[in-house]
């Protein structure tokens, strides 16, 4: 119960003193003067005063407030070392009791580090928490806060000029542990394919051994090598990159015995490959609508080196020109085809026919190049059945089809077949999925017979169009027509050209995303995505292997033909491994390399500047008979400077109340009010009466 007085004038501040003041001023003039009655005059004006701004005493009723303290539990990754977790579990438990014989605190829980987002698992953030906890709290009530952790927060303030009250912290772990790691110091984010590309790494001992030890470097799962890194330093990396697209490059140290834990024992980069400019050689036969297509889609690509090799003046040719009029240039046949054939990445004959143009070895020559690992793409024409076809050279053994002779000429609508519906090379290509297919009509398909490989587009009557195969390490494809210019002229609203040529070639140099049978998996948050590439009808449960060692069968569900699809939420951070028939994968989920995983050794360092900062303190918890032993909990006040001490933690009280009611008595009004300032007035008037 309070009392206080509080005034409510019957009219506002501003009349009050326009009236008052000037009478004042005339009463303290009169006392000056020391005029007969000036006292009485005064105590009259007074009495009139307080009519007019209505003193009032005014009886409350509150009731004291609570002062709230945050208790933070650290639940991240790094507390499943050891005990750390159990002795937090317990800790919080004991706190909880104590405190709930305090009735002047409010206790609020909050469990920090298990959150459902991935840069949640990854960083201890326990202030963000603690600030999320008192957000609705003002700072006069915040009692303090009590984190119980292993020292390894990664949000701690330079100050603590953002907190209210005092932070004790209470740390988890024993005092002399011993962990290794290793890290990436540099690692770029891309490189080129089958290029040397440096990297820096350091392996750090919390123990400050500094004897070297062995380093194993994987890529995308294969043991690359094995280095000698001494402890402390920054260790130079060259690797080699050897796909395009994502490689994973990871390294491993070997466990030391009485390690904290083997998680960081690992570090992991992900890098992204990139092929240096394609070296592609198009031999064209005689001029025609396709050669000009074949030439401009390579050359708008700013990855390909093209060398263009065409024959404009056949040798059969005989018009009479002087030959001081021809220009004529020697092309480098021999350096092309013999010296230089493997620098390319792809060889295009486009409606060419042999015409002793190139000797006969040649074609032996670009076989070999093949059967060694080459791409060879045959775009043919009418000359592809006639007698100097190309077919008829040593190349023979590098074609997985020969010619029967036969052209036929009628309007068809280039279609996939069941093949070609599931090839990544052909599948969901626009327009293909409506009958008939959303694009231009051909006008020429060639005869073969017996083809070898994948037949993924037809002509008229199921007649090959489109033949893809492999030949020893090898690739070949046979574009069974040189109508494909239709497209690109827009003919009859023209066709998709332009993907489907560059699927072609892609896949002719091997490019991982187009292979017919594949496994990726990908890492998205904390959501494993796996993708299987196959031509097979249906596909089989992908396997999955954690960080940790569990394994889990995922269910793969068709997206569209040939491509399957599962998802698996994880609930480690690392490094997974995906198995599909004879297929494997590697993923990593979540940050790489992520901050909970780097240090694990518990410290007081990082929290004892900011705790001894607000007035609190940081203490390791120790081992009691029936759990640890926990510091007394000593309410002090409010504007307590330090609250620790060697055996005890304070928590401040506040002053701040709930207001329950409000009594109110008008002290000069009524007939106590109207006595007196009629008793004012009288006498006044009986004075200047005498």
């Amino acid at each position: 119960m309070t009392w206080s007085i509080s005034f409510e004038p019957l009219f506002s501040w501003t009349v009050l003193g326009a009236l008052l003041v000037p009478l004042a001023l005339l009463m303290a003039l009169s006392l000056f003067l020391g005029r007969r009655g000036a006292l009485l005059r005064l105590l009259a004006l007074a009495a009139l005063a307080l009519a007019l701004v209505n003193p009032v005493l005014l009886e409350e009723e509150r009731e004291p407030l609570k002062s709230v303290v945050a208790v933070v539990v650290d639940e991240s990754q790094s507390q499943d070392i050891g005990d750390r977790a159990e002795t937090a579990r317990q800790a919080a438990e004991a706190l909880a009791q104590r405190l709930e014989s305090f009735d002047q605190f409010e206790v609020r829980m909050v469990e920090a580090g298990r959150g459902e987002a991935a840069e949640e698992r990854t960083e201890t953030r326990l202030f963000d928490a603690l600030s999320g906890a008192l957000r609705d709290v003002p700072p006069s009530r915040v009692a303090g806060s009590i984190m119980i952790t292993d020292g390894q927060v990664h949000d701690a303030p330079a100050n603590a000029s953002g907190l209210s009250g005092p932070l004790h912290a209470l740390i988890t772990g024993e005092e002399d542990e011993r962990d290794r790691r290793i890290r990436f110091e540099r690692a770029p984010r891309f490189g080129i394919v089958e290029q040397p590309m440096e990297m820096t790494y350091r392996v750090v001992d919390s123990a400050g051994e500094t004897e070297p030890t062995d380093v194993e470097v994987y890529i995308n799962g294969e043991l690359a090598q094995i280095d000698q890194a001494p402890i402390g330093q920054e260790i130079p990396l060259e690797v080699t990159l050897p796909i395009a697209g994502r490689n994973i490059v990871e390294l491993r140290i070997p466990v030391q015995e009485g390690e904290l834990t083997a998680g960081n024992n690992r570090a992991v980069a992900l890098v992204d490959g990139i092929r240096e400019n394609l070296r592609v050689l198009l031999v064209s036969g005689e001029p025609h609508s396709g050669e000009r297509t074949w030439r401009n889609l390579l050359k708008s690509d700013a990855s390909v080196d093209l060398v263009h090799f065409t024959i404009l003046r056949p040798p059969e040719k005989q018009d009479g020109t002087p030959i001081n009029e021809l220009s004529l240039i020697a092309f480098p046949t021999r350096e092309l085809f013999v010296e230089k054939i493997n620098d390319f990445d792809l060889i295009i004959f486009d409606r060419y026919q042999h015409r002793d143009v190139l000797p006969i070895l040649y074609y032996d020559y670009i076989s070999e190049y093949v059967q060694n690992g080459g791409a060879l793409l045959i775009a043919a024409g009418p000359e592809f059945a006639g007698e100097e076809s190309i077919a008829r050279t040593p190349l023979i053994s590098a074609l997985p089809a020969l010619p029967n002779g036969e052209v036929v000429e009628a309007g068809f609508y280039p279609r996939l077949s069941e093949m070609g519906k599931r090839h990544p090379v052909t599948r969901a290509l626009d327009g293909s999925a409506s009958e008939p297919p959303g694009w231009s009509r051909w006008f020429r398909i060639i005869g073969i017979d017996q083809p070898d490989g994948q037949s993924v587009m037809e002509g008229p009557d199921g007649r090959p169009l489109l033949l893809l195969a492999r030949e020893g390490e090898g690739r070949v494809g046979m574009f069974l027509s040189d109508q494909g210019w239709l497209w690109a002229r827009g003919y009859q609203g023209g066709g998709p050209y332009v993907s489907l040529y560059r699927r072609i070639a892609h896949w002719l140099m091997k490019e991982p995303g187009l292979e017919e049978e594949r496994l990726t998996a990908e890492g998205r948050g904390m959501v494993l995505e796996i993708t299987r590439q196959t031509m097979a009808d249906e596909a089989e449960p992908a396997t999955v292997t954690a960080p940790s060692g569990a394994t889990r069968e995922v269910p793969l569900v068709p997206l569209e033909p040939g491509l399957f699809r599962g998802t698996l939420q994880a609930s480690e951070i690392g490094l997974y491994q995906v198995a599909n028939g004879d297929l494997t994968a590697l993923a990593h989920v979540g940050p790489v390399n992520a901050p909970e995983f780097a240090e694990t050794v518990s410290t007081e360092e990082v929290l004892r500047p900011v705790a001894e900062e607000s007035g609190g303190s940081v203490r390791r918890l120790e081992a009691g008979l029936t759990g640890p032993d926990l510091p007394n909990i000593v309410p002090v006040r409010a504007n307590a400077s330090v609250a620790a001490g060697r055996d005890w933690i304070g928590l401040r009280t506040t002053n701040d109340s709930v207001l329950k009611s409000v009594g109110r008595v008008p002290l000069f009004a009524g007939f106590l009010g109207l006595g007196l300032l009629l008793l004012a007035i009288g006498a006044m008037w009986y004075r200047e009466g005498r």
